[in-house]
């Protein structure tokens, strides 16, 4: 019996884990085996309301282990940290508790067919204070950090309502920092209905970052000036055509030496493949760390090794690279799926080809913009408000399908309703 190993357990990974566990898992033709270092799985173009508390992990989050034993593969918990490709094993680190104790030694696995799925990490370029004085939102675990910090701050805001107000500076104006800015207006508004009276959306001053010339740099143009008056409408102050210098206690400096002041500070600018990939010394890689790959997504150097997702790098016919969005992550999982059951019956591989079906991006409750269709015809659709909002939303409910099957994603569907019916708008603790 085969083993395929899957690393990574996000978007792309837990989708792939959990159709070919159905398909080949449950019929005992491939051991399938899943390892993420988190114990469940949020889908990532949600962590800003992870980090906002508008999503409570506890109750949206996939446990992987419940999860794997209902769809037929094996869960491995553990922090990918070595390849050997000749040996066809993979290296894990050592488990340890919340006090250094270790729960499980350094394990390796073995495999036929190798996936690696492991994503992304904001890119900060070098940045000189960036990693020491900024919250990330790469994981849920950095998400729920910023989450504790930012309710520390409401609670001080609220028993000292003499001071100034919340500066919140955030660097990069792309999907994740316009929604995150839209969001901490959402939630600042609801802070008054759960104990803490005195603090007002108007003391909450946001500083919207961004090198380039317009917000959201890799969407069209009317998306991006429709988002950017939206924000300014809630009071957000967009900031393009700025780029940081350094970042300090007090906020972060620009490359005109002007100091942004700033009590929390998020660094969303950037997407590069994370750091170790180029320590294993096994791929070729291009400059954002990406691996890359041939036409049917296996690696360049290896073709028992697939890759997918934001560390794929993938280059199209007419040069550009697959963008590292949440909708790659599922086509091309799709794709190596399709790929790996042709070889079990000795077919040949097909091609990767990447499709747009266009961009979305939430303005929390006040609005959605966003375009449809992309290259499957001439034109895009331009789409806001209800029913922008919808398909958004439509994007999440396809993904359950996806890792629960269309049965058990109806049910998943039905609690969430229940769940937003009788539980807080937001994650108090």
């Amino acid at each position: 019996m085969k083993k395929i190993v899957i690393v990574g357990g996000g978007a792309g990974g837990l989708e792939l884990a959990s159709q070919l566990g159905r398909k080949l898992g449950k019929s005992n033709k491939a051991l399938v085996t899943l390892v993420d270092q988190n114990r469940s799985h949020i889908w990532k173009p949600l962590l800003h309301e992870v980090a906002t508390g508008s999503l409570d992990t506890s109750t949206e989050g996939v446990v992987y282990h419940a999860h794997a034993a209902r769809n037929h593969y094996q869960f491995q918990l553990g922090r990918f940290i070595g390849l050997d490709s000749k040996e066809k094993r993979i290296r894990l680190d050592p488990l340890l508790d919340e006090q250094g104790n270790e729960v499980l030694p350094e394990r390796s696995l073995s495999y036929d067919i190798l996936i690696l799925a492991i994503g992304s990490q904001s890119n900060d370029f070098g940045t000189p204070g960036v990693r020491e004085q900024c919250y990330f939102l790469d994981n849920p675990a950095q998400a729920e950090k910023f989450h504790h910090a930012l309710l520390n701050r409401f609670m001080r805001l609220n028993q000292q309502p003499e001071r100034t107000g919340l500066n919140i500076a955030i660097v990069g104006a792309g999907a994740t920092g316009v929604e995150l800015s839209a969001e901490l207006h959402h939630v600042t508004r609801l802070l008054a209905s759960y104990g803490m009276p005195n603090v007002d959306r108007r003391q909450l001053n946001i500083n919207l970052i961004e090198a380039g010339p317009r917000i959201l740099p890799a969407l069209p143009e009317r998306i991006s000036a429709s988002a950017r008056s939206e924000l300014s409408d809630l009071g957000v102050q967009v900031l393009e055509n700025t780029r940081i210098a350094s970042a300090s206690t007090d906020g972060f400096v620009t490359s005109e030496d002007q100091l942004i002041p700033a009590d929390l500070m998020i660094w969303a600018a950037g997407v590069k493949a994370p750091d170790y990939v180029r320590e294993l010394g096994v791929f070729e890689l291009n400059k954002l760390n990406q691996i890359l790959v041939k036409p049917t997504l296996q690696s360049t150097v290896d073709d028992d090794i697939y890759i997918i997702g934001d560390c794929c790098g993938c280059q199209q016919e007419d040069g550009s690279w697959v963008p590292p969005r949440a909708q790659s992550a599922h086509q091309m999982a799709s794709k190596v799926k399709e790929n790996i059951l042709r070889s079990f019956k000795q077919q040949p591989l097909k091609p990767f080809r990447y499709y747009d079906h266009g961009s979305l991006v939430s303005l929390s409750k006040f609005s959605t913009v966003g375009s449809l269709m992309g290259n499957l015809t001439s034109n895009k659709m331009f789409i806001e408000g209800r029913l922008a909002r919808f398909v958004y939303i439509s994007l999440y409910r396809m993904h359950q399908v996806k890792i629960h099957g269309k049965a058990r994603a109806l049910l998943v569907i039905a609690a969430d309703a229940l769940n937003k019916a009788v539980k807080p708008k937001m994650k108090l603790h």
